[in-house]
């Protein structure tokens, strides 16, 4: 299994200018790793939709690769983005999704998410809802191998990271967090976020 700060840093380290979308379990491990005016939590608002989200980023700005930082319970959430993404005309060239499966919902206690005991594979979800890029890893040495290509690929591509439980606290914009994108309201972020991109 896959550290997860150690997995975030390895995926930080290839990281130039491209948009990463965060969400729950992520959000403040990657928060305490990066302060780029292009990171977005994805709390505050409806759990699950941080895939959707940067999907719709993803085709309005064709020129920035968007790097999607997502829970296994959150994917859970909202199955059908997958599908919605391979069955677009022009599926987005520019579109990477991590999945950090840790079999639990993490924020809330790290009870076992349904799929978690029944040889659940997101690989297999993604490939059969047509992901032609599809990737798994449990070992860090093999990510940080296998990453600067994977990041050079053309999407979408979908990374599995069977990663260990730890004991994040719910991702809340008013707990204090000492990190810039938790720190002002979903709303603010948003606007922010749109202004770097114009």
């Amino acid at each position: 299994m896959i550290n997860k700060e150690e997995g975030l840093q390895l995926i930080a380290n290839q990281r130039t200018d491209e948009i990463v979308v965060t969400t729950m379990g992520i959000t403040v491990p990657w928060g305490e790793i990066s302060t780029h005016p292009l990171d977005y939590a994805s709390v505050g608002s409806a759990m699950g939709h941080a895939a959707d989200f940067a999907l719709g980023i993803a085709l309005a700005k064709p020129d920035k690769k968007v790097i999607v930082l997502n829970g296994d319970g959150s994917m859970l959430m909202c199955l059908g983005t997958l599908a919605t993404i391979t069955a677009l005309n022009t599926p987005p060239p520019n579109y990477l999704l991590f999945v950090c499966d840790n079999g639990t919902y993490e924020v809330t206690g790290n009870q076992p998410v349904p799929a978690g005991n029944v040889g659940f594979s997101w690989s297999t979800i993604a490939k059969g809802v047509g992901f032609e890029k599809v990737y798994e890893f449990d070992q860090a040495n093999e990510l940080e191998t296998a990453l600067p290509k994977i990041w050079n690929e053309t999407g979408p591509i979908f990374v599995s990271l069977k990663i260990e439980q730890a004991h994040e606290p719910p991702p809340d914009r008013w707990g204090g967090f000492p990190y810039p994108y938790l720190q002002e309201s979903l709303a603010e972020s948003t606007h922010k976020l749109k202004q770097a991109l114009a």
